[in-house]
């Protein structure tokens, strides 16, 4: 094993061990959906084919929901799919596949009661305390879709399902897929992956039949609010670097609804999480006045019927009313926990009170402890003090209230004729499979849906395997070729580290941490990120892609003194490819489609005439060319019911 040091040896550098596997399916990824694909792929994959998972970390704790939850935020129960087709399609402003998000409906339930059965303790209402899901027991919803659960072992317990069926000696953890490989022969074909072990000097080279990338969403693109020691404390998984959709577009694999992000509006600086404040709880968000300023600007929605009329309006539209208020000189905005907490302590003993309590301080214990921490060292108590709230930094994701990801083939029985290309969640690329935050324009997921969509995708995968079965994968480059690629930043680190006396400055290469923090703050300024109010523009945006061609030329000298710093030029490289993707997308949209997550100063207004269709990319690895398209809007499921 390798420890960081300065003292770096080029011996090491030079001479990888190179391991070389073959396999039918690989899986690459550790999260939900990964796991979801683990515990459904042996069921129809049998003892017939090899099935093999690699994961940057380890399974037990990897994925956004490594960090715990205290709610399953998809579980339909008395709901119909269609109720839920229509409630993502209004949160995502109705740009949505119906058709992938009727499927992930139909089926997530029996999920989640998979989950209560391996261990997961769930809440239940009084009197249904014995009873399991699948016994009738009714949960506790903190919602209308999301249900309360003791979530801080949810990843270990589903992980351990995983495991179990997949079997431990087909699982690599600890290695970090980079690339994916077409294959030499046949064009537009997926035919393995490359990548290297973050612990030892070794590269592994993968040759695969079928390939599910599920290596998450993307983080520390833009500049974080918390910065310094604190810029670790972002609300989504900090080691999400947008893999999942670099690395199938780099193959050419075509790309939708990429302009849009995710501004979760969180408990300042801490990320804390507000669903269960404002669901279970019933607080209030006030501006610094103590109004609630959702009710004053009610009107300010009416320009963006039917979104913002809705029961509950689109999540971008409240942050939008939020902007409003501070644009104003009205914040800053409180959740006001001590009026919330009064009310439900209304005619409670005081045993029903410490147990609020508890419930509200696991909310957090749960799944961000730094907030709890945060509000000891500013001396709140929430039932006492109200706590800031603020919109985030923008992040990447396909499945939670954002769409990211990639066009993929939708189920037979329900997808129009051009959006069905013969095997469920199956990109444009053959062979190449995605699921959870990787499948695009069918957000709201969540824990329980992104897993869902690993066991459908499983499912295609086994079925275009047997559809198949005579390719022979072969790869363009030789294992050593794709090593000396891998291990570049190693050799710049090494050529040129003696040129100056202090390893950290040098003229001839950039260390990671730098080339991260030049395009957090190239997408915070030209990008919509929070120093300009999420607001960019045409020629701002012009003036972005100039630079980013720029730190795009001058990445290629990142240096590497050890796998560390491997590690993070690596995700350097996918986080540059997933920020000239957004920009490339919300160049081409001529609207605002999302205001109160980004703002087109010169398109200021939503267009539903003009731009109520999705917004594809696809990359052409063989001309270094992107092509920019629009892709017409159907509704399957009405939504005027």
């Amino acid at each position: 094993m390798v420890t960081p040091s300065d003292n770096f040896h080029a011996d090491f550098a030079n001479n990888p061990v190179i391991e070389e596997h073959e396999t039918d399916i690989l899986i690459i990824g550790g999260g939900m959906a990964a796991c979801g694909a683990a515990f459904e792929v042996g069921r129809w994959a049998g003892d017939k084919y090899k099935v093999t998972l690699v994961d940057k970390a380890a399974l037990d704790r990897s994925g956004a929901v490594a960090q715990g939850l205290s709610a399953i935020n998809t579980y339909l129960g008395d709901n119909t799919p269609e109720d839920y087709v229509r409630m993502v399609a209004n949160d995502l402003m109705g740009i949505t596949r119906d058709d992938l998000v009727f499927d992930v409906g139909r089926h997530v339930d029996d999920s989640v009661k998979h989950f209560e059965e391996w261990g997961l303790p769930i809440w239940k209402q009084p009197g249904d305390e014995g009873k399991s899901l699948r016994e009738g027991g009714k949960p506790v919803r903190s919602g209308k879709w999301q249900i309360m659960i003791n979530g801080e072992s949810y990843k270990t317990i589903v992980a351990e399902a995983a495991k179990n069926a997949l079997g431990v000696d087909n699982i690599i953890e600890r290695c970090f897929i980079v690339k994916l490989l077409l294959d030499e022969k046949n064009e537009n074909r997926i035919a393995g992956a490359v990548g290297f072990s973050v612990r030892e000097n070794k590269i592994y080279v993968f040759r695969a039949k079928v390939v599910l990338c599920v290596a998450g969403g993307a983080v520390n693109i833009f500049r974080p609010r918390s910065t310094g020691e604190g810029m670790g404390r972002t609300w989504y998984a900090v080691w999400n670097a947008g893999s999942t959709y670099s690395m199938m577009s780099q193959v050419g694999a075509e790309m939708t609804t990429m302009e849009n992000r995710f501004v979760p509006a969180r408990f300042k600086d801490g990320y804390g999480p507000v669903g269960a404040w404002f669901l279970l709880f019933k607080s209030k968000a006030v501006n610094a006045e103590g109004v609630d300023y959702a009710a004053k600007n009610k009107a300010q929605l009416e320009e963006y019927p039917p979104y913002g009329l809705a029961h509950v309006p689109a999540t971008c539209l409240r942050n939008h009313q939020m902007l409003k208020e501070l644009k104003e000189g009205k914040g800053p905005i409180l959740m006001d926990t001590p009026t919330a907490m009064a009310k439900l302590f209304e005619g409670k003993t005081p045993k029903e009170k410490k147990q609020l309590e508890a419930e509200a301080w696991e909310d957090f214990l749960d799944m961000t402890i730094g907030q709890a921490n945060m509000w000891a060292g500013m001396n709140i108590r929430p039932e006492e003090t109200a706590s800031e709230l603020l919109p985030t930094e923008p992040y990447f994701l396909g499945s939670h209230a954002g769409a990211c990801g990639a066009w993929v083939s939708g189920p037979e029985d329900i997808a129009p004729d051009e959006w069905q290309w013969g095997y469920n969640r199956m990109t444009t690329v053959k062979g190449l499979f995605t699921a959870g935050d990787g499948v695009g324009a069918s957000g709201h997921k969540f824990s329980s849906g992104s897993f869902t969509e690993g066991r459908i995708a499983a499912k295609s995968m086994v079925k275009f395997l047997r559809d198949n079965q005579d390719f022979s994968p072969s790869l363009h480059l030789s294992a050593e070729e794709l090593g000396a690629e891998i291990y570049k930043p190693f050799k710049n680190y090494l050529d040129h580290k003696d040129y100056s006396t202090d390893p950290m400055i040098n003229p001839n290469y950039i260390r990671p941490k730098m080339m991260m923090f030049r395009l957090n703050k190239l997408m915070d300024e030209y990008v919509a990120g929070t120093s300009t109010w999420y607001v960019t523009s045409e020629k701002m945006m012009d003036q972005g892609l100039h630079l980013l061609t720029m730190l795009k030329e001058d990445a290629e000298k990142m240096a590497a003194k050890d796998l560390h710093e491997l590690l993070r030029a690596w995700e350097n490289y996918h986080r540059i490819w997933m920020a000239e993707i957004h920009l490339r997308h919300v160049y081409f949209r001529k609207e605002t489609r999302y205001p109160g997550f980004y703002y087109r100063s010169d398109h200021p207004h939503l267009d539903e005439e003009n731009w109520k269709c999705f917004v594809n990319s696809k990359y052409n690895p063989k001309t270094d060319d992107w092509e920019m398209k629009k892709i017409p809007h159907k509704d399957i499921v009405p939504k005027n019911v």
